[in-house]
């Protein structure tokens, strides 16, 4: 018999990359935004209700990071107040909760990488409601599994890679920051990822997850130019010139080291970390043979 699976955000780039890496084995309904609400308690009692999924993978955020200074009204319903009412609806159901959330609940201020017992101290809206809807989940559903990640792209959606490519082709020099390192994170290496972990039940608590390997945003960038370029998704290079963050003021700040500590997750769901230049280079080539999304 299939298993059951609810993926939440199937419209973001995680979540289009879970529904189109769902093994056989798995019956996985997912749902966009406009067709269930996180933040609508009834709404989520009702999808799981008729649904009954043994599975719930949230993938839901609000994640304009800079927008959610202003707003962060609306993105704490999606990042607090949706991961508490799947949790409650989960515990409700007997369903298992596997919930997505980020770097940015650390305030960055670290020199070796973070493990999933580290101290949280977010510096922005957006990473503050992503805490609440951690504490909310283990609150309301203590055997939840939580995966935290950042730097996420893929060939879906928007995000740095494929700004980045759109910048290079329009322009001959870029400036990007350099004193902000992390760690890029495949979409599609995530999800592969979160399958796994789907697969061992007693897994729960806190779990980081992101490519291996450490970088600054202008070592990304340099590296997506070099790479496009190698495959022929750039015509030719652009000159990049690093930037302090100070230059390249925000609404929102950011952590300047938010690199996730991986050896727990690549332990338990007996996976190795590839590293994230090897993801991109395959990210890239994909976005060449079958286009944006």
């Amino acid at each position: 018999m299939k298993q059951k699976v609810l993926v939440t955000g199937a419209a973001g780039q995680l979540g289009r990359e879970l529904t189109a890496s769902a093994g056989p084995e798995i019956e996985c309904l997912s749902v966009t935004r406009s067709q269930l609400d996180v933040s609508d308690r009834d709404a989520v009692a009702s999808v799981l209700q008729q649904f009954k999924p043994q599975i719930v993978i949230n993938a839901a955020a609000y994640t304009a990071v800079d927008r959610a200074e202003s707003e962060s009204d609306i993105a704490s319903r999606v990042n607090s107040t949706g991961p508490e009412n799947l949790a409650i609806a989960c515990r409700e159901s007997s369903a298992r909760l596997l919930h997505i959330s980020t770097d940015f609940v650390f305030d960055g201020h670290a020199s070796e990488p973070y493990g999933p017992g580290a101290m949280t101290s977010p510096v922005s809206e957006y990473g503050r409601g992503k805490l609440a809807g951690e504490i909310a989940v283990r609150t309301e559903l203590p055997r939840a599994l939580i995966i935290r990640t950042g730097w996420v792209y893929s060939r879906f959606g928007n995000n740095f890679v494929k700004t980045m490519l759109r910048l290079m082709s329009e322009r001959t020099e870029l400036a990007v920051v350099a004193d902000q390192v992390g760690t890029p994170t495949w979409a599609r290496g995530l999800a592969e990822a979160i399958w796994v972990a789907t697969a061992y039940a007693d897994l729960d608590g806190i779990y980081h997850w992101s490519d291996a390997g450490v970088c600054s945003w202008y070592d990304f960038a340099m590296a997506i130019c070099e790479e496009a370029c190698e495959i022929g998704l750039l015509p030719r290079p652009v000159a990049i010139e690093p930037i302090p963050g100070s230059s390249y003021p925000t609404p929102a700040s950011r952590p300047a080291y938010s690199v996730l500590d991986k050896a727990k997750s690549w332990a338990d769901f007996q996976l190795q970390g590839v590293h994230w230049r090897v993801q991109l280079r395959a990210m890239l080539r994909e976005l060449k043979e079958q286009g944006n999304d």
